[in-house]
């Protein structure tokens, strides 16, 4: 007991120590266990390290990054136009980070059998940590396929996957990497972006000029952009360089950064394009089908970021209950705190189990039609309900730490705030659902793929049959009302988590399936029933983060 002054007031007691440095590699058994599964296995050298580096160094930088927002320039002091976005140096440092360590460009740099798995693994270390250069890092990633496809934009494709950062605005050709940034969105449209109104005009050569506006193009900053817009022969995809090749600006211009609820780090833009040169990708009238490769991809790191806010809040808030004592015990002791933890650290295991089977889908498509088809839909099916289920997630964590937990310096306020913006970003719920149902109608073979995914887990118990025998119409051709849409694809998400679950023998499966499946839940987190077997779920999530002496 430390001897106070009797006018000394202050004394620290009953805090939890210093979250970090944490390596979130070594702590995550489920995610060690997913990569290796998954085919991943071969790059655990990497994950290793990077784990090591987010957890510490970049878990640091990350608060200046989101402290100090990023600025526009419109002009220089002498009145010329610059259009430049200025941003905190930690913001620089963490792009430079994850570039090198491959967030951006493993799968495309080292096309090993496992490598899209691993780079799913990476972008689920950054982005517990950071998650606004997320957005520039998955849109880099994305854009790659699509314009290898072109011949004249091979440097492009070549250097986008490079492990070299490189912020300077100038020419591609002075760069050994670059990034990509895109400009789908138009205020008339929204998802619609069939109804999107920029005209791109033929030019000399290869060219077209591009005409419009676009309500949100995703960091500004970036080297090139992929933008869609009405050419003569209908919508068509385009690449817009920042720079020109005699070192000059494109004629767009920054009209504002949006001020958004979350997302701080990242840059957001509302831009004019006026009489942008920009290089067409694909054919005319083809602009949604040249560009659905790059959705999938980015669909899926919308997957992995609600994952990864799952995963941090739910360490966050084991590590608060492991220090914070209550009513003369620690919170993690407690009966009900327990419940809700481990409620908790089962949805944040069935999270990233889905997310990193659809990376394994992704990684063998090219080679194997069934997984190619498994991909199509089970992105649409998992983005839909992993981003729909972070928000209340994160609150949930959030609650664990009471008071502390709504103050900025817990990295909870920022976790929130994050958590709704990938339930939006590449098309909110509805569209995710109406588009499974698409797939299913158009597709036939990705309700095949799913069945038999969901076959593999075996009959299960009880609930797990029901919920097969409620698919087995609709997975085989039966009709979907699209008013219903939003609870078939519930439904599929969780069959398939728990199957998922299930194959791997995870400790979590039998409490995933009888609240999940079985109902034997209630509304809330922490309504698991008594007997889930809470010590085990607790010690394995929290391995790692939890005193030895704190479970059981």
């Amino acid at each position: 007991m430390v001897t106070l002054p009797p006018f000394e007031t202050h004394h620290v007691d009953n805090q939890p120590p210093p979250f970090a440095p944490l390596d979130l590699w070594s702590v995550d058994t489920g995610l060690r266990e997913a990569v290796q599964r998954e085919g991943g296995g071969d790059f655990a050298d990497t994950l290793a390290r990077y784990g090591a580096l987010a957890g510490s160094a970049l878990y640091q930088l990350s608060f200046d990054a989101h402290r100090d927002r990023p600025r526009l320039v419109s002009h220089d002091r002498y009145g010329h136009r610059v259009d430049r976005v200025e941003f905190h140096p930690a913001y620089h440092a963490l792009m430079q980070a994850a570039v090198e360590h491959g967030v951006a460009g493993l799968s495309w740099r080292d096309p090993r059998p496992g490598a899209h798995v691993a780079r799913a693994a990476l972008s689920y270390l950054h982005h517990q940590v950071e998650p606004g250069t997320s957005c520039p890092l998955t849109m880099t990633h994305a854009a790659v396929p699509v314009l290898a496809r072109e011949p004249a934009l091979a440097e492009w494709a070549s250097k986008a996957a490079e492990p070299d950062y490189d912020p300077r605005e100038v020419p591609i050709a002075g760069k050994a990497g670059i990034t990509l940034g895109m400009g789908m969105t138009e205020k008339q449209g929204g998802s619609d972006v069939r109804a999107n109104t920029t005209t791109a005009m033929p030019d000399a050569g290869d060219g077209y000029r591009l005409v419009g506006h676009k309500w949100f193009m995703s960091a500004p900053m970036s080297d090139g952009f992929l933008v869609l817009a009405q050419a003569p022969g209908g919508l068509t995809c385009f690449l817009m360089p920042r720079c020109m090749q005699d070192g000059s600006r494109n004629a767009f211009r920054i009209i504002r950064l949006k001020d958004k609820l979350g997302d701080w780090s990242n840059a957001s833009s509302e831009v004019e394009l006026c009489g942008a040169w920009a290089h067409r990708v694909g054919g005319e009238g083809r602009g949604v089908a040249t560009i659905i490769e790059m959705v999938m991809l980015t669909r899926l790191d919308c997957m992995l970021g609600a994952a990864a806010q799952m995963r941090m809040a739910l360490a966050q808030a084991l590590h608060h209950c492991a220090h914070r004592r209550a009513f003369g015990r620690r919170l993690v002791e407690q009966p009900l705190m327990r419940n809700v933890l481990a409620d908790l650290a089962i949805e944040a295991e069935a999270a990233l189990v889905l997310a990193m089977r659809v990376a394994r889908a992704v990684d063998a498509a090219p080679v194997e039609p069934a997984e190619a088809a498994f991909a199509r839909i089970a992105t649409a099916v998992g983005k839909y309900w992993l981003c729909r289920r972070a928000p209340a997630f994160v609150n949930e964590a959030q609650e664990c730490l009471g008071g502390n937990g709504y103050v900025e310096e817990s990295l909870m306020p920022r976790l929130y705030r994050q958590a709704p913006l990938n339930s939006i970003w590449e098309g909110s719920g509805n569209i995710q659902c109406l588009d499974v149902l698409r797939a299913l109608d158009k597709e036939p073979a990705t309700g095949a793929a799913v069945w038999t995914e969901l076959q593999r887990a075996g009959d299960g118990d009880a609930a797990y049959r029901d919920a097969m025998q409620r698919l087995r119409e609709p997975l085989q051709g039966g009709r979907i009302d699209p008013a219903g849409a939003r609870r078939f694809v519930e439904d599929l998400a969780l069959a398939l988590q728990a199957g998922l679950l299930l194959q791997c023998r995870s400790p979590v499966a039998d409490a995933f399936g009888r609240s999940r499946l079985g109902r034997d839940h209630g509304l809330a987190m922490g309504t698991l029933p008594v007997d889930a077997g809470f010590d085990a779920i607790i010690a394995r999530a929290g391995a790692g983060i939890l005193p030895a002496d704190s479970v059981g």
